[in-house]
């Protein structure tokens, strides 16, 4: 229980991300994530002052936190520039399904049973219908899918392997941040144009950065720790619905009916995910 309790942190957290990336799309993308990542360090600093040891971790641990967070940033901007967005969003949130399918491949002692390939499938339907709102997809065929696949890879191995590393504290995803966050703003210095951030900018990045690309990152890895992966993944398909809702709700567009049809999907995954053991 309170593995999931983390997890739903993390995904309220993650459903702020798209309401506050629209208030910050005039942002270059890279600019953007390693600022907010940067700053998503900052809560792990007092613990790593006070006990440096929490950042002196393998290099294997450290390249596989920032294969996660600026491996996954990195292609999924580029999947948002070279593919329709709402389609390119929808073939990202296949790291749900990949973490519950992949569990009992990279974590021993982990078995796939039906019920668990059924929640996956009907969370991915319902986050589908979150995202697509009922409209078409544009069918078009952009090379941009490849990364947006990548990324939803990505995340989900990245997810799963922190169980298999040897321990460390959750205070170095600190680390994997602040790392990860220098990649970001050298991609921006190497790719993207100058930008002049206003003071609300800052506000709504520090805000992002505490919160989706922050704090966030810090519960799912407890989750994660506490947790069984598979229910983990299943829970996680709530992000899009989450995501989706808050968007309509900031842009004072109405609900409708794709909206209910995909709550009772989501919900109906994550009751059965998580009583399947």
């Amino acid at each position: 229980m309170q593995a999931n309790l983390h997890a739903l942190g993390a995904i309220a957290l993650w459903a702020s991300l798209a309401s506050l990336g629209v208030s910050l799309a005039h942002v270059p993308p890279f600019l953007l994530t390693g600022i907010a990542l940067i700053i998503g360090s900052l809560p792990a600093w007092p613990f790593v002052l006070r006990d440096p040891s929490q950042w002196r971790i393998p290099l294997r641990t450290l390249a596989l936190g920032v294969y996660g967070l600026f491996a996954y940033h990195f292609l999924l901007f580029i999947a948002l520039r070279n593919a329709p967005p709402v389609e390119a969003n929808l073939v990202n949130y296949l790291w749900p399904l990949f973490i519950v399918v992949l569990s009992p491949v990279v974590l021993p002692g982990i078995r796939l049973r039906w019920p668990h390939v059924l929640a996956a499938l009907l969370g991915f339907g319902g986050a589908a219908i979150a995202i697509v709102g009922g409209r078409e997809l544009s069918g078009t065929l952009a090379w941009g899918y490849v990364p947006a696949f990548a990324a939803a890879l990505i995340w989900a191995t990245y997810s799963l392997l922190t169980k298999r590393v040897a321990a460390f504290p959750t205070t170095a995803i600190g680390l994997f941040g602040l790392v990860s966050g220098a990649l970001s703003l050298l991609c921006h210095v190497a790719l993207e144009p100058a930008a002049t951030l206003a003071p609300r900018d800052w506000l709504l990045l520090a805000v992002m950065g505490l919160g989706p690309l922050g704090a966030s990152f810090f519960l799912w890895d407890k989750a994660l720790k506490l947790g069984d992966a598979r229910h983990i993944g299943i829970l996680s398909y709530i992000t899009p619905l989450a995501s989706t809702a808050l968007l309509m709700v900031v842009s004072g567009r109405a609900f409708s009916g794709s909206i209910a049809l995909a709550t009772a999907l989501i919900i109906s995954a994550a009751v059965l995910g998580v009583r399947t053991k």
